[in-house]
Parts: C-alpha cells; structure tokens; sequence
C-alpha cells in the first residue's frame, strides 16, 4: 500500500527503527533497503522520536514517554519492547548505596529508561538526584557522578569495581508493582497509513518470533555474546507483545512520571486495533 504524494507519485511509508539487538526480532520481516511499500531507516529511540515528531517519518519505535508526551500520535501494533523481569540491558550502576545518590548520569539512548530511573529513585529510595546527560560515545565510567544509566548492549555486561550497587531497572519495576515494564511501542503521525502500518509491524514481529533462534545464532558474535546468551536475552529477557498486563505497568508508570512531571498530566494513548483493556496494579511492596 503507497500514499500519493501531491504530484501523484507513489510515496513510500517510512518507518524509524532502533538499532539494538532488543529490536531485531522486531524487524525481521523487514529489509535494510527500500522496498516498493516502505522504507526502514534505523537511530537512537530518542532520536527517532525527534525525527517522527519533524515530520520526517510516518511510524517510530519510539520510548513510550515520547508517545505519551504526543496525544496526536497513534499505538499502531502490539509489536513492542517489554519485559516482565529483568531485562538485563537497563541497569543503574552506583558507587554509593540507592539512599545516597546525589548525581545521575542518564544515557541519552532512551528517555524512558531515564524516566524510569527517576521514578524508582524517588519512589524506593526518597532520592531525587541532580541529573546530567550520558552521551552514547562517552565511556559510561569516566562520569563523576554518584549512579549512571546505561541502557542497550553494553549495559548487557556491564561491571566495574567503583561501581558495587547495580539494579537491574526491569526487574525492580517488576518485584515492586507486580507488573511488567514497556520499554518502547511504535507510534505513527496523524496522517499515516494505519491499516498498513499494522500488517507491516505486526507481520514483521510475528516472523522475528518464529525465528528467535535463527535471530540470536546470526547476531550473538556482533554483540559479544554466545548463542545461548542471546537467545537467553531475547526469548526469556524480552517481551514484544502488549497485551493487558504491560497496558496495566504502563498506566501505573505514567501516574508515577506524571506526578514527578515528567510527562504531561492526565494525557492517554491512543490505539489502533489494538486497544487493550487493563487497571494499574498498585504497588505491592
């Protein structure tokens, strides 16, 4: 399916992906290339969120925040990243214990993990700490603050003796509230192709699953991992569908960032044909 554009030449959809391994099963039925339906462009999540909201794309993976911060934009699929435990590759690294967090490193990568962070630390350690950008190229070590965010693949392995506290960001949103985390959803612009987009997102998901052991023996050498290490991550680590629970983490996640003004207040997501029906789940401890 092709738009018109307004000389009445076919205009291709244009879809924004992340280049992480956490996507690859995402994006397995579509090419690098350009193809005669879409073409598939591949950045940053925040990145991609800037360029969606330029009008330079028609549908992002993009960190929920940013969907949330956007009501003109639209939840296209069920295709997501989430988990229901740790997740392995959003860890806060600290020298000193969660209480005594004065300064916050935040990885420029995603800005729903730094929303994360924020919420946790104010919500389990009473600790709102001055915060400072991490940029993607910079040594996450070589930061002088207290904690520092990674977020990606080299948060997989990540480990250094200056910095003994790690938490696994997914796994304490997790063992808090009961619920798991979504991490990012693809999001289109007013405008788009909806129908379209879905059969593309979705299908593309669908396929990435059946292939998940195929996905990890191809891309495990590339990120330093054995083969069972990466099917490990993307089968048991990961999560990619959005279904009632995740809409619940999700709902109970923007209450908290909104209180913290993080995000606009009393703002929804909107669905296409893929609404799901959910009440937040309290914290449980």
């Amino acid at each position: 399916m092709s738009f018109l554009c307004g000389n009445g030449g076919p205009m291709r959809l244009k879809i924004g992906a992340v280049s992480y391994l956490n996507t690859k099963p995402l994006v397995e039925g579509m090419n690098d290339e350009s193809s005669g339906e879409y073409e598939v462009s591949f950045d940053l999540p925040s990145r991609l969120a800037d360029r969606l909201s330029a009008g330079q794309l028609d549908v992002a993976l993009i960190p929920v925040v940013e969907a949330i911060a956007s009501p003109e934009y639209t939840i296209v699929s069920d295709a997501c990243i989430a988990c229901r435990g740790p997740v392995w590759s959003v860890k806060l690294m600290s020298k000193v214990p969660g209480t005594e967090i004065k300064s916050l490193a935040l990885d420029e990568g995603s800005r729903t993990s730094c929303a994360l962070t924020r919420v946790l630390l104010d919500r389990k350690f009473q600790v709102r700490p001055e915060c400072e950008p991490l940029a993607m190229a910079q040594d996450w070590r070589s930061s002088s603050t207290d904690a520092t965010l990674i977020i990606g693949d080299r948060a997989m392995n990540a480990c250094s003796p200056e910095f003994p506290f790690v938490w696994d960001l997914g796994e304490e949103w997790n063992q808090w509230t009961g619920n798991p985390f979504v991490f990012a959803v693809w999001a289109a612009r007013p405008g788009s192709d909806l129908s379209a987009l879905k059969q593309i997102l979705t299908g593309s998901r669908d396929l990435g699953l059946k292939n998940i052991e195929k996905i990890a023996t191809e891309h495990a050498a590339d990120y330093g991992l054995t083969n069972d290490e990466c099917l490990k991550y993307l089968n048991e680590h990961l999560h990619f569908v959005l279904g009632a629970k995740e809409k619940s983490g999700m709902d109970l996640f923007f209450q908290y960032a909104a209180e913290l003004s993080l995000i606009p207040q009393q703002t929804q997501l909107r669905f296409y044909d893929c609404q799901t029906n959910s009440q937040p789940t309290s914290p449980i401890a």
